[in-house]
């Protein structure tokens, strides 16, 4: 069956070998094609080629169900983190059993779940900024700490503690979390204080020291520019510098009152320049090296105004990808000048 190239998929096998246009030998017959080999194939100006026949299998769990499944969990996990934060807010504590039943369960089903950039778009909610954030930064924390070759204990206590992080908030004045505008000095000083406020609330609530100083410590920063205590790298617990990227990419990606959302690939992008310095540089390439692959096959919205969809990597600038549009294909690692604004579950 001849084919074009763009229409080519994950999985098709080539039917005879393949050559460029000047007699150079690209693929050979039998190859399983896979988005690298696809890539291939457009980079050396290959428009046609023969591929087998196949029968496709059902799918047995179909996307739309993972999804549905999936977005059940977070609603669950919103929830759970409201009455929890109200219980704070009223007792200065809260119920850790309460904590663990829901969250234990959620984070376990994040294990049958690779897609991680799908899962950050399916929480790209206009509700409450508070409750969503603690949400993702516990997800995150939890993938970031899973990729770092934690325990499984291990990563269940920094998915936990990334989901505690903001507690102390119940503490800050609704009118200066809600501000639409610049806070004042003062404004922001009292903000900061959510970190001690965390910190003592989850003492007052669980046996476990690390969740309480991750509260504590998830604003500080490498270099000792952060607060509340201007600590240095090696004061910082690596549960901390876990919650950190995952705060800071969930923040930058998330719309606020005060600030409009970023697009998630040029986050990345701002997050790897922080591991210069400011955060820590295990997580943040954790996070770079296992979301960039899922960023593939996703429809984008390009500063031009045309749609897009991801079809590969560029390794000479990871965060300037390959974008298929129209029969064309746009190589953002040499047009400078286009960016993608927007990124869409496929």
């Amino acid at each position: 069956m001849r084919v074009h190239v763009t229409d080519l998929k994950p999985g098709d096998y080539l039917k005879m070998d393949t050559f460029s246009s000047r007699g150079l030998h690209v693929l050979p017959k039998g190859a399983q094609l896979q988005i690298e080999e696809i890539a291939k194939l457009m980079q050396h100006g290959v428009d046609y080629v023969d591929i087998e026949a196949i029968q496709e299998e059902p799918v047995p769990s179909s996307r739309s169900s993972v999804i549905q499944s999936a977005s059940r969990n977070f609603d669950t996990m919103i929830d759970g983190f409201e009455s929890v934060y109200m219980e704070a807010l009223t007792k200065g504590s809260f119920n850790q059993s309460v904590v663990d039943d829901i969250l234990q369960p959620s984070l376990d089903s994040l294990d049958k779940h690779k897609d991680v950039v799908s899962l950050l778009l399916l929480l790209d909610r206009e509700d409450n900024y508070t409750y969503n954030h603690s949400l993702q930064v516990g997800m995150l924390s939890y993938y970031i700490a899973t990729w770092l070759g934690y325990s499984k204990k291990e990563c269940y206590e920094i998915g936990r503690a990334g989901y505690l992080i903001d507690i102390g908030k119940c503490r800050i004045s609704p009118d200066i979390l809600n501000k639409p505008g610049k806070l004042t000095a003062a404004e922001f000083d009292e903000v900061k204080l959510h970190t001690i406020y965390g910190y003592e609330i989850i003492r007052n609530s669980m046996d476990d020291p690390y969740t309480a100083l991750v509260a504590l410590q998830h604003h500080e920063r490498d270099d000792g520019s952060g607060y509340p205590h201007n600590l240095t790298k090696d004061d910082i617990h690596p549960y901390s510098q876990i919650a950190a990227v995952a705060d800071i990419y969930s923040a930058m990606t998330s719309q606020r009152i005060y600030q409009s959302k970023q697009e998630l690939i040029s986050v990345l992008r701002e997050i790897n320049t922080l591991s210069f310095g400011k955060l820590n540089g295990k997580p943040v390439q954790a996070l770079i090296q296992h979301l960039m692959p899922n960023f593939i096959g996703k429809r984008v919205l390009l500063s031009t105004g045309d749609m897009g969809v991801i079809i590969m990597n560029n390794p000479l600038d990871v965060f300037r990808p390959l974008i298929q549009m129209e029969g064309k294909f746009l190589d953002l690692a040499r047009e400078r000048t286009i960016a993608v604004v927007e990124i869409y579950m496929e």
